[in-house]
């Protein structure tokens, strides 16, 4: 299966590019990302040549919220009629292997969330379910960091977007695998090589088709958008210097690590 990646150069330049999928070790070159109908420039890399970022570049980045019936369960919340997001800025961006960054005004706790993320392909405005699949180009991984004493910290309005819109708290990569199935698929993710997640994204409450054709109800979602899809069990803390690493077979890893 192919997937699709954004790189710098030994030279420090920036390109994108296509694989065979995970695994494969030869990257053939475009001339944009895979969602902008690319042209191949006549270039190929050795994958380890390449220092891999984001694989695309939101605009924004829609977070869901109990978006799975095993996590509601647990939390004692009513499985909600629409999607239950929030916005996480374009400045939030990292990429595979990029350190998440403490914030200089914040000393609490730092939460992983390991989540499946839908890269937008085209442009969504009002869809229908039967039209949402036509809107979504692929899949990557995502992990939804949060600081999460910052949530209830003011009792009179809480505050998702402060909380998980630092600079480094959006990690997406390594690819966009077009075609993902994801119904036989699970994330995982491991903390200092401990698993903490390992959920069915079959467990989902609204799917991908759905999140697209709802949110697209609410806001215009632009190609490169990426919609997190919300995680399940096991979410946790972070302390500084530790290495987390989520995982869906058949997209990749995507591993970062907290700087304090």
């Amino acid at each position: 299966m192919q997937s699709w990646i954004r790189f710098r150069r030994a030279d420090g330049s920036i390109g994108h590019g296509r694989t065979d999928g995970v695994g494969s070790d030869r990257v053939i070159e475009y001339d944009g990302p895979g969602y902008v109908d690319p042209r191949p420039t006549g270039a190929a890399y050795k994958l380890d040549e390449l220092h891999l970022l984001a694989p695309c570049e939101p605009g924004k980045v829609v977070a869901l919220w109990n978006n799975f019936h095993a996590l509601a369960r647990k939390l004692e919340k009513p499985v909600p009629t629409h999607p239950l997001f929030l916005i996480k800025p374009a400045t939030s961006l990292a990429g595979p292997g990029d350190a998440v960054e403490r914030p200089r005004s914040y000393d609490g706790k730092i939460v992983y969330e390991g989540e499946l993320g839908i890269v937008i392909g085209k442009k969504a405005r009002n869809v229908s379910v039967a039209e949402a699949a036509s809107h979504i180009f692929g899949y990557t991984i995502v992990n939804d960091v949060t600081a999460a004493e910052l949530i209830a910290a003011d009792p009179s309005f809480p505050q998702w977007t402060r909380a998980k819109g630092f600079d480094t708290f959006g990690c997406i990569g390594p690819a966009i695998v077009p075609g993902f199935d994801w119904r036989a698929a699970s994330v995982k993710t491991r903390l200092d090589g401990v698993e903490r997640q390992n959920y069915p994204l079959s467990d989902m409450i609204f799917s991908p088709e759905e999140q697209v054709s709802r949110i697209s109800q609410d806001l215009t979602l632009m190609p490169g958008d990426v919609i997190a899809v919300g995680t399940s069990l096991g979410v946790g803390s972070m302390k500084d210097g530790a290495v987390v690493e989520v995982s869906i077979d058949g997209i990749g890893s995507l591993v970062n690590h907290v700087r304090g």
